[in-house]
């Protein structure tokens, strides 16, 4: 009995040895997982000596898998993020510069596009380098806690007193239309300036709730994400997206509308079109009696008014397709973005992202993307702005504003030369 017990407990031991020693090489392999637990009796494993898998790929809280890339990804990614960073820090600038130095362009409601543009080259300097770092060592935070809780503070500011100085832009747009007479006397350059450092405060109190205490954000030295409270996710999406975007809608339909009636009150009919006027002999009609003379002159006040109309029309138009091409450039770029950001805490929970981290990648960098098309939008639909780009690219800055003055000179006296013509 004694020796059948003693050799019962040797082989017992020699058991549990073999199996702890082969735990021990698994492990060191990588190659644990939940295949093991099943080949391996209870009696010799227990979870307390053998981790799961996503212990061992990734022991981060927020279990976000870290991307692992080749040599050419990286190379391709680097390429492309470093595009980006540079377009849109070029595009900016010329904004900046081209407000700043050049007389024509200073005036009250180009400031808001310099506050659109430094808001987006502030995104492009300060958030673009190290989102791209991030990407191209595959998802890992590398800068420490500390600095996570800055450049969130900065990513959130930036961005949301881009997407407000958008709105604000619209809100101008839409008085400038439908206010034509009133609303340039109201526009100052102090009012300007206060609406531009409103919407920064604005969009600096969305970053303060982390920093004070209400949420804290994510970072457990792997993973750096803005806080998943419920309440702060919903405050600061809303305030710094649905809120806007939703303004900017009510202001292109307004817009679009008023577009719209100016339209049909073009097509009324027996109200004379500018192809009509070289048809009408006003002399012919002056000889005649002075019934048809007083008619003539009424007539010649309704094609004045036609010319006014048409000219309000053309305006109208043009505001309509910028805010239009405006509104939609923002919304592709940014609604993927924060539908994606809302949901997320309701999904995953508010300690974690469950979200494959390719796909917040791609739906982040596309927004990043509207701080790059921003100032190419404005250039395209403002003359003066293309102008002013095409002399600084070509290095012929010395006479900008002399060649501004020349041309709007030249377009003036055209206008008034049609307009003479035309009586």
């Amino acid at each position: 009995m004694f020796v059948d017990f003693n050799g019962s407990f040797l082989v017992v031991n020699t058991r549990s040895y073999m199996a702890e020693e082969r735990v021990k090489e698994l492990r060191n392999d990588g190659m644990i997982s939940g295949t093991v637990n099943a080949r391996l009796p209870a009696a010799q494993t227990t979870p307390a000596t053998l981790p799961t898998s996503s212990m061992v790929e990734n022991d981060t809280r927020c279990g976000e898998q870290i991307l692992s890339h080749g040599n050419m990804e990286k190379v391709l990614i680097g390429v492309i993020l470093t595009m980006l960073t540079v377009l849109t820090i070029c595009g900016n600038l010329l904004v900046v510069i081209s407000v700043c130095f050049v007389k024509k362009l200073r005036q009250p409601s180009n400031y808001l596009i310099v506050s659109l543009a430094v808001a987006d080259l502030s995104v492009a300097l300060a958030v673009m380098p190290f989102v791209s770092i991030t990407d191209l060592i595959g998802g890992q935070w590398i800068f420490g806690k500390f600095f996570c809780n800055v450049f969130i503070a900065m990513d959130v500011m930036c961005c949301t007193a881009s997407i407000l100085t958008l709105c604000v832009i619209s809100i101008d747009r839409y008085l400038g239309i439908t206010k034509p007479l009133t609303y340039p006397m109201r526009q100052s350059g102090r009012c300007m300036a206060k609406i531009i450092l409103s919407v920064w405060l604005l969009s600096a109190s969305i970053t303060l709730p982390p920093l004070f205490g209400w949420a804290q954000n994510v970072n457990d030295n792997k993973v750096c994400l803005i806080s998943q409270d419920v309440g702060y996710t919903i405050y600061s999406t809303a305030v710094a997206f649905y809120i806007p975007m939703s303004v900017m809608l009510i202001m292109y339909h307004r817009i679009y509308r008023a577009a719209k009636v100016s339209a049909a009150k073009h097509n009324i009919a027996g109200f004379p079109r500018p192809e009509e006027e070289d048809s009408v002999d006003c002399v012919s009609a002056a000889l005649k009696l002075h019934k048809e003379a007083e008619e003539c002159a009424s007539f010649s006040q309704l094609l004045r008014a036609d010319r006014r109309n048409i000219s309000v029309f053309k305006r109208e138009q043009k505001a309509a397709t910028t805010l239009g091409i405006v509104v939609g450039a923002f919304s592709i770029c940014w609604l993927p973005f924060f539908v994606l950001s809302t949901a997320r805490p309701f999904i995953c929970g508010v300690r974690c992202s469950c979200v494959p981290l390719w796909v917040e990648r791609t739906l982040l960098w596309l927004g990043y993307a509207n701080s790059l098309i921003n100032p190419f939008i404005y250039a395209f639909f403002n003359r003066d702005l293309r102008t002013t780009y095409r002399n600084l690219l070509r290095c012929r800055y010395r006479n900008i504003n002399r060649k501004l003055s020349a041309a709007s000179m030249q377009e003036a006296l055209k206008l008034a030369e049609r307009n003479d013509s035309m009586l």
